[in-house]
């Protein structure tokens, strides 16, 4: 069916189309009469404004884009991105803006999305996720002057704002808990080594180890329960298995949970568990698992809320998110003595 337009309604009106959207977007030029007929038969038709014409006109946003490259099976089971993209549409829901949503596995098709948006005049803005440590995204974006607001930093963002939390700062809270309950080898299994929030971990814990006198290696794994799986196993049969390991998102922590113990270790009395991000899955194993705790759906909020300031004119700065929280569960204990 074909959708009705500026043109049907001027046929059926018998007037200009200039005078259709006189009467249609509350501008003068038209008298009362002629407005309430176009209207009326604008209603007929069931025509709908064009969201993209409106914005530019009067300077709102209809649509902010997101673009998030990662294998789509990996973040079907993410809580992060889940209560990120809450937290977004929450704030951008209440403003009646639209969130654009596109998944990709490969960072020159990402920049190749933001060139059509742009080109397009698709988006008024995007958000940038998953930040690297040399990330060509930021001088594209800078070039198109494309409103933009990255989710992390504060470093590696260019000009462009960013909402970010303090990641070094809950490593060195992490390896402080562990080392207070006597454990000496701790061991991370990290996300994706490029990214730039992978590396602001691995070089704090290796900084909080140095500091607390313990040894500390980290893992690569890509975020998903099977990757977290074999590094945790992995680890448990190296020569210098850890009493403790760090994980960084939920759902690699209760894989590797879950082989720890068809390995035959008991959690916590062999191996101590520290997850991070604090989703539901921390409460639904047992022991409920130690975790590293930040409000995820404020972070979104915050970044929608800046992203909207962007495009509408205003100056927007950095904005650090409160800072993340070690809860403690069952799943830490004090070292076994045998290795100590």
């Amino acid at each position: 069916m074909k959708r009705p337009t500026i043109d049907d309604i001027a046929r059926r009106a018998g007037v200009s189309k200039g005078a259709v959207s006189f009467a249609l977007n509350g501008r003068p030029g038209v008298s009362s009469e002629t407005r309430r007929r176009i209207q009326a038969i604008a209603a007929e038709l069931g025509w709908q404004p064009n969201s993209l014409a409106r914005a530019l006109f009067d300077g709102r946003p209809d649509v902010l884009g997101l673009v998030v490259d990662r294998p789509a099976r990996t973040l079907g089971l993410e809580p992060f991105f889940m209560q990120l993209i809450s937290g977004i549409e929450a704030t951008l829901s209440a403003e009646s803006v639209g969130l654009l949503l596109q998944m990709t596995e490969d960072p020159e098709t990402e920049i190749t999305i933001y060139r059509k948006w742009w080109a397009q005049h698709r988006v008024a803005g995007v958000f940038v996720v998953d930040l690297r440590a040399e990330d060509s995204r930021i001088a594209v974006l800078e070039e198109l002057k494309l409103p933009a607001v990255v989710i992390g930093g504060p470093e590696g963002t260019g000009r462009l704002p960013a909402v970010w939390s303090d990641d070094a700062g809950a490593i060195g809270v992490v390896l402080a808990h562990l080392a207070g309950l006597g454990h000496r080898r701790i061991a991370r299994v990290a996300g994706q080594e490029e990214l730039r929030h992978t590396r602001v971990r691995t070089a704090a814990m290796r900084e909080a180890a140095v500091r607390l006198g313990v040894m500390a290696v980290t893992v690569y794994a890509d975020y998903s329960g099977e990757s977290g799986e074999r590094a945790t196993l992995d680890l448990l049969r190296g020569p210098d298995r850890p009493t403790a390991i760090v994980y960084d998102n939920d759902v690699m922590a209760v894989a590797g949970t879950a082989a720890a113990r068809e390995a035959g270790f008991s959690v916590p009395a062999d191996l101590s568990v520290v997850a991070w991000d604090d989703s539901a899955l921390c409460l639904l194993t047992r022991p409920h698992l130690t975790a590293v705790s930040r409000d995820i759906a404020a972070f979104g909020a915050n970044a929608a809320r800046s992203l909207l300031s962007l495009v509408q004119g205003r100056e927007v700065a950095d904005s650090r998110q409160a800072e993340p929280r070690l809860v403690s569960r069952g799943s830490t204990a004090p070292c076994p003595e045998s290795v100590q």
